[in-house]
């Protein structure tokens, strides 16, 4: 038989205590309850003990623990060094009292190292004993580095360096770490980095590398010291070339290398890398994908770790060291090894006598572990043969025991790696059943929630149990309970009909014990009402409600809290039944508040987020709650409730209604109110199914509509209003069309809605004419007289009555085309550009309607200057009202006209005049078409032109002025020259050489001169060098100078000359940079050539000159395109490229008034001008 113990509930409430189970089944670990059975004996248990391996510090004393417990309580000893530890005889050990713990005092006097060794220790009583691992007791140790002495490194830029730190071997294993000489870590990169032993590695040096405080430092933890290496100094000499390289490992070196680690331990591997540039690691498994949720990299993924390692993660893993040079690779053959691990560690065993049991102690490793037993600390081949008991490998077999089968059982598993070593009793006992849960228990259960009924046992053998509800009740069955093994009872889903009492009845062959309990089934607490998300403005109100049921037999506390916290200890909060309400939000308050309602049996939470925004001056929040009282036939009192301000006063209110019988879904204005006002009295209209709504109005703007009022319908009435806008105008010679814009729905005051129309002749004694029509816009009265005046009226009535009487207007009966042309037509030509025509006007009877005026039809038949006849559109003026005479603008000089005149009504044109033929006279000319000079030589210019594209008249003369302009912009006499009308071309001579001038040329008719046109050229250079003269007023020709080129008093001169010209072409420079200004421009600005202007047609006087060409900068070196054509829209004026916006003036001889000044560079000529080297002189007349 096997015995059960079974757990004891010391719980009121299923959902309060934890159970306090005790062993109740073979195969678990067992706990007899010692506190609650007296006289029950149990082996000793180990229940604490130091490590296996304890490292200890020699500053401090030494202690070894061990407790254990049994019943009796057990006695304790120490083995060290395998032989018997006599605490007695050395006055530094002693145990401590009802313990086995040692305490070894080495503080004042005794050294750590005397007690170095393995200990063990025994747990004894009547029952066996229990024995410890096998403590490994050492000092730890923090040795010096040995004294070397250390070389300065000398290292080339771009190289390779490993700095070995090599540290002392301590107990346990040091940290280790790089710093300076100011304790300041080194930084460490992909390209300096230290490596797992150690060492710091280098891949490439730089200079910034130099320093001479590279210390290595190891920090031994346990003692809590740091030992120091000697700085090593490393002084790295740049190189102007460095040669890159591919990489290389720094470690480990070769091409493979082995690993071995313990199961379940982590597994580091590392691949450090020269090279230049630095190389970057990579890291794969050969056959296999690295452990994703178990891999990490370290050290700049230079170091591969894997944790928990198990015999499957064994294999081969390579890294590669790559850069752009190349790559190399290593692989490292990892094996996992283990030390014993259980697979099935033995468990105590509580029987009964004659019962039969069994310890198994299973474990693995790599390699397989070795099972060894022992009885009571002692080898089982070596204690007393037991006949109940039979070794098989790994398991003991028990059968038919007996109270001296009690024993405690160790089972030792070790390999080359290390042990495990548990123990396990085997206790022999007979008891009759106890039931350790206390008697009459209350339980209380929320409805629809799990019952948990306690009745733990204990009893040997193992009693059985049985479940009954009431005093009379049957056994309960599994198909509706849960029976656990500990005799716990399980209702899965507590009903109210499960309410009840409930009795235990345990039993075996040495007895029987039952016991009741009380089962109250009570309703689930719920929040009816959750508190809502609010956003709130800082410095306002907020009130969250949270509303609880519970059941009325259970007391219910309600409490708030601030993100799961207390709530804060200020005035501000205040708890009012159901509501929390807090004033004067701050940013503080922005958090998540949470209303928590429990009772003894359970309890529930609601939470809604407060969100502390800044004060929002927006527009106002809707009105609500919106009423109609003193419903009266014509008017209503509405009634509103204003919505938030949004910190912006509200200052007026927008009364909108709805009229759903004639325009539904369009809104109206009503009214407005002020808005300080809630109420409004509201007139009203018949016949309308109102509707209304509000809206509020602040600084910031309106809100958005209040919800619909309900409907208010009012009753019908006569209309109180006619139609608007009647008119009476035929469409034909023989009717009248009478139009009225119609009532809207709004006005009609009731059903039934008609007009009736009235209309009579004006002057004559016929009655009204009258017709009722139906809701319509128009009514067309036909035979009528052509054009004459009517009377008409339209009133609107309905099925109550007729509206007011209307208004009478004065229509027209249709109108027709007039029937006489205007007569006396005469021409009065102004102008070449204007002509007056005066006409008699047509009798009024013979309009036929509405005189909108007269129409001049006119068009140009032939052109006087060619003869050749040329019909063209024509044109046409209207000139409103009895106007008698009028003006034609824009007309050709030159030019045959004819004309004729039209009177106009409503209904078209009347028949024309007869035509009558005008003339205009000669005007001025347009521009000539172009104006270019090609041809240059050393004293001569041809000038080319084409005639104005509009002569305007008869062409009498050209006239062509031209002034000479100087190196310094100064212009010089101007000459002026006409020109024959029927000439097209022009050779200038006697011209200076390499001289520019500029060219003023217009036609002429007799009516005076045309636009002009203007051109700049340059003569040729003297390839002698002779200065020919200037052109005067005379055109004279001076005569050639000898040539003096090869005279040598004339060459040494040059000399001079060619020195201060670069001289002064320097100063120039230096003033142009600095922006300095010449002072021609100012003079030209005040002045301009009379001559050159073009004349105002009206009055014969000068008009202003400008060309928005001449600002524009030349882009290519020149003011004349290549072909020194130039067009009367891309003419150039020079002179205003010299000024700064206006032309310069000349005196009435020709001569120009003040000096030349610009901003404006003037670039040198291009072109047509000579090929040949420029001469000293030339340069400086060129450089501007």
């Amino acid at each position: 038989m096997r015995l059960k113990i079974m757990p004891l509930k010391k719980s009121f409430s299923v959902h309060r205590v934890p159970l306090i189970l005790f062993l109740c089944q073979l195969m678990s670990a067992l706990e007899v309850p010692l506190d609650q059975l007296e006289n029950l004996v149990q082996p000793p248990t180990i229940t604490r003990q130091s490590p296996k391996d304890y490292i200890i510090d020699p500053r401090e004393n030494i202690e070894i623990q061990c407790e254990a417990k049994g019943k009796p309580p057990p006695s304790f000893s120490w083995t060290r060094n395998g032989t018997h530890f006599d605490i007695d005889k050395d006055p530094l050990v002693k145990m401590l009292p009802n313990s086995g713990t040692l305490v070894i005092s080495i503080t004042i006097e005794g050294k750590a190292e005397t007690y170095e060794g393995v200990y063990q220790c025994t747990a004894r009583n009547e029952r066996g004993a229990a024995i410890s691992n096998n403590i490994i007791i050492r000092p730890s140790r923090s040795p010096l580095w040995t004294k070397e002495k250390l070389e300065q490194i000398t290292i080339l830029k771009g190289q390779s360096l490993v700095l070995p730190c090599r540290p002392p071997l301590g107990l346990p294993p040091p940290i280790i770490f790089w710093m300076d000489n100011s304790f300041q870590r080194l930084p460490q990169s992909e390209r300096v980095s230290q490596g797992l032993n150690g060492d710091l590695y280098f891949s490439n040096v730089l200079p910034e590398d130099t320093r001479e405080d590279y210390v290595c430092y190891a920090r031994f933890n346990h003692t809590q010291t740091i030992q120091q290496k000697q700085p090593i100094s490393v002084k790295v000499h740049s190189t102007k070339s460095y040669i890159e390289r591919p990489p290389k490992l720094l470690s480990p070196e070769g091409r493979t290398s082995h690993k071995e680690e313990l199961r379940e331990n982590v597994l580091s591997l590392e691949c450090i890398a020269e090279g230049l540039p630095t190389p970057s690691i990579t890291w794969t498994k050969e056959d296999g994908e690295l452990p994703i949720n178990r891999t990490s990299y370290t050290n700049f993924r230079k170091t591969l770790n894997i944790n928990l390692v198990s015999e499957a993660d064994s294999g081969k893993y390579k890294c590669t060291a790559r850069n752009p040079l190349g790559f190399v690779e290593h692989t490292i053959s990892v094996t996992v090894k283990a030390a014993p691990y259980w697979i099935t560690a033995p468990k105590n065993l509580v029987l009964s006598p004659g019962e039969d049991g069994t310890l198994i102690c299973r474990a693995n490793g790599n390699p397989k572990p070795k099972i060894s037993w022992l009885t009571n600390g002692v080898p089982i081949e070596m204690a007393p043969d037991d006949p109940s008991r039979k070794i098989d490998g790994d398991t003991i077999l028990f059968s038919d025991v007996q109270e001296s089968s009690s024993a405690v059982y160790q089972c030792n598993a070790s390999n080359e790696y290390g042990y495990l070593l548990a123990n396990a009793f085997v206790n022999v006992l007979a008891e009759p059943p106890r039931i350790l849960t206390d008697a009459n228990l209350h339980y209380q259960v929320i409805t629809d929630r799990p019952a948990m009924l306690d009745c733990a046992f204990f009893g040997s053998p193992i009693p059985t149990f049985k479940w009954f509800k009431g005093t009379k009740g049957s056994v309960l069955q599994e198909n509706t309970y849960i029976f656990h093994d500990n005799g716990t009872l399980e209702i899965p889903v507590a009903q109210k009909d499960s309410a009840g009492t409930y009795t235990c009845v345990v039993r075996n062959k040495l007895g029987m014990a039952k016991n009741d309990v009380h089962l109250e089934i009570k309703d689930p607490t719920r929040i009816i009402k959750h508190p809502e998300y609010k956003v709130v403005q800082r410095g306002g109100k907020v009130s969250f409600e949270c509303k609880v049921k519970h059941d009325p037999t259970l007391i219910a506390t309600l409490t708030w809290l601030k993100d799961n916290g207390e709530l804060p200890n200020d005035g501000r909060f205040s708890i009012d039944n159901d509501h929390l309400v807090i004033m004067n939000i701050s940013d503080e308050d922005d958090a998540t508040y949470t209303c928590v309602a429990n009772t003894s049996l359970d309890i529930v939470s609601a939470s809604a987020v407060l969100r502390v925004v800044a004060p929002v001056y927006d527009r106002p929040n809707p009105p609500f709650d919106l009423e109609l009282t003193s419903l009266l036939e014509r008017s209503v009192q509405l009634s509103w409730i204003p919505g938030d301000e949004n910190n912006s006063p509200i200052t007026d209110f927008i009364i909108e209604y709805e009229d759903s019988l004639h325009e539904p879904g369009i809104w109206h204005h009503h009214s407005d109110v002020p808005g300080t006002q809630t109420t409004a009295e509201l007139k009203l209209s018949p016949y309308v199914k109102y509707s209304f709504r509000v809206i509020a109005v602040n600084s910031i703007g309106r809100s958005l509509p209040s919800e619909v009022s309900e409907y208010y319908m009012t009753k019908a009435a006569e209309p109180e209003e006619n139609p608007t806008a009647v008119e009476g105008i035929g469409s034909e010679p023989d009717n009248l069309v009478i139009t009225w814009q119609p009532l809207k729905g709004f006005d009609s005051n009731g059903p039934g809605l008609q007009y009736k129309v009235s209309w009579r002749q004006k002057d004559g004694d016929d009655e009204w004419t009258s017709v009722v029509v139906a809701n319509v816009s128009k009514y067309i009265v036909s035979g009528t007289p052509t054009f004459v005046p009517y009377l008409v009226k339209v009133q609107a009535l309905n099925d109550v009555g007729f509206a007011p009487e209307p208004v009478i207007i004065i229509g027209h009966s249709g109108e027709d085309l007039p029937m006489v042309a205007p007569s006396n037509v005469h021409v009065n030509v102004v102008n070449s550009t204007l002509a007056e025509v005066h006409w008699e006007p047509v009798p009024p009877k013979s309009i036929r309607g509405h005189l909108k005026g007269y129409r001049i039809y006119y068009w140009k038949v032939k052109n006087s200057s060619k003869r050749n006849k040329r019909h063209v559109e024509k044109k046409i003026l209207t000139f409103n009202g009895n106007k008698t005479h009028g003006m034609l603008p824009g007309l050709e000089p030159f030019s045959h006209y004819m004309l004729n005149v039209r009177v106009v009504n409503g209904k078209g044109e009347g028949p024309a005049s007869v035509d009558r033929v005008f003339n205009t006279p000669e005007g001025v000319p347009s521009a000539p078409l172009f104006l270019k000079i090609v041809n240059p030589t050393l004293d001569s210019l041809t000038l080319e032109w084409d005639p104005p594209s509009h002569p305007n008249g008869i062409l009498t003369a050209y006239t062509l002025k031209f002034q000479p302009i100087n190196s310094t912009h100064e212009l010089g006499p101007l000459v002026d020259i006409k020109i024959p009308a029927n000439m097209t071309s022009l050779i200038l001579r006697n011209l200076s050489y390499n001289t520019r001038y500029k060219f003023y040329f217009y036609a002429q008719t007799s009516a005076g001169s045309g636009s002009q046109i203007t051109e700049e050229a340059v003569t040729t250079v003297d390839e002698a060098g002779v200065h020919p003269p200037a052109v005067g007023a005379d055109k004279a020709m001076a005569s050639r100078q000898v040539d003096i080129a090869t005279q040598g008093w004339f060459i040494g001169l040059m000399c001079a000359v060619a020195l201060l010209i670069l001289i002064l072409l320097i100063v120039c420079f230096i003033r142009r940079n600095k922006g300095g200004k010449y002072p021609v421009k100012e003079k030209e600005d005040a002045h301009a050539d009379p001559e050159i202007q073009p004349m105002k047609e009206d009055d014969g006087t000068f008009g202003e000159y400008s060309d928005a060409e001449d600002h524009k900068p030349s882009k290519k070196g020149s003011r004349t395109p290549s072909d020194r054509t130039v067009k009367k829209e891309d003419s150039d004026d020079s002179l205003v490229d010299y000024g700064e916006g206006v032309n310069g003036q000349f005196n009435e001889d020709g001569s120009f008034i003040g000096q030349y000044s610009g901003k404006k560079e003037k670039e040198p000529a291009e072109g047509n001008e000579s090929s040949e080297a420029p001469s000293p002189v030339n340069a400086m007349n060129s450089f501007v």
